[in-house]
């Protein structure tokens, strides 16, 4: 295949690579920023699309997030390309305070009080309160182990995906609907401006970079040998 690595790498540098990227988040961010302000679309397009990945960022369907962000920038008439890339919004060092912003806020709008220890924070937490990691372990071994039930005579078990549902994904996804459009928001109105003036120098260097090439290109036909 045309876009299959050669040096085919090992489960534990996939791992090591997606939380810490090869040249650091630093060099990372500077990738995205780069392909951003050369898509070929306009300001306000690319700008939608950006809020359109940032904003599902603070979903919690992990593992969709591309899809969802190309849903929304489809709806919003946004730039699909810059939306995909918005989602980097949404990263390992980012995850903790949009995890605590987006369940805080939804427990706050179901008025429920929202225990930090979900996120192993609080000196006084109890080291057996079982924590946003192990939530998700429950209910990914509960669908694991209720689709292996249909073909044994073991017996289906969803307590562990039910307490996932009510404790963190309900939660979780009405209350990352503020925080995402707030942030959202905000990366729009960034966005816009930036990505313009860029548009408008880059257009201003090629315009001249093409008018250099031109006078070259008359100085040299009138330097060439005249025909008799």
């Amino acid at each position: 295949m045309v876009f299959k690595r050669r040096d085919r790498r090992a489960i534990w540098r996939v791992v090591f690579d997606f939380f810490y990227p090869r040249g650091g988040w630093a060099r990372a961010a500077q990738y995205v920023k780069h392909r951003v302000r050369r898509l070929p679309d306009t300001p306000e397009k690319i700008s939608r699309g950006i809020a359109a990945g940032v904003f599902t960022a603070f979903t919690p369907f992990y593992g969709l997030h591309f899809i969802v962000a190309a849903i929304i920038a489809r709806l919003m008439r946004g730039n699909i390309l810059a939306a995909l890339l918005g989602t980097f919004f949404g990263n390992p060092l980012t995850y903790i305070p949009i995890g605590v912003a987006s369940l805080g806020t939804g427990y706050w709008l179901i008025d429920r009080p929202f225990n930090t220890a979900l996120f192993g924070i609080g000196g006084d937490a109890d080291p057996n309160y079982c924590t946003l990691g192990c939530r998700f372990a429950n209910a990914f071994y509960d669908i694991s182990h209720n689709f292996m039930a249909m073909f044994t005579a073991e017996v289906a078990d969803w307590h562990g995906l039910a307490d996932f549902y009510h404790e963190v994904f309900y939660p979780y996804m009405i209350g990352g609907v503020l925080p995402g459009v707030i942030c959202g928001g905000a990366c729009y109105y960034i966005s816009v401006p930036l990505i313009a003036a860029y548009q408008k120098r880059r257009r201003k260097l090629l315009q001249a970079k093409l008018e250099q090439l031109t006078k070259k290109t008359v100085s040299a036909d009138d330097d060439g040998p005249s025909t008799p």
